[in-house]
């Protein structure tokens, strides 16, 4: 699981960046949406990018492509 994978500070920041990319997307409320974005961020993390600042910016990447697939 992924708790077992990452420190409880990391899980929050990437909760965090979560939440934050997807609160004012469009259909950013929506599983799918939060589920695509949240296998960037979780793909982050493993890469070793766990500031909250990375997390972010991986998580905008995955909306940006989630919405021009829609598009």
């Amino acid at each position: 699981m992924i708790e077992e994978r990452f420190d409880s500070g990391t899980l929050a920041a990437m909760n965090f960046a979560l939440d934050q990319v997807c609160a004012g997307a469009l259909h950013g409320e929506e599983h799918d949406t939060r589920r695509r974005v949240a296998r960037y961020i979780i793909k982050c993390a493993k890469n070793g990018r766990t500031t909250l600042s990375e997390l972010t910016e991986a998580g905008r990447q995955a909306l940006a492509k989630v919405t021009a697939a829609a598009g």
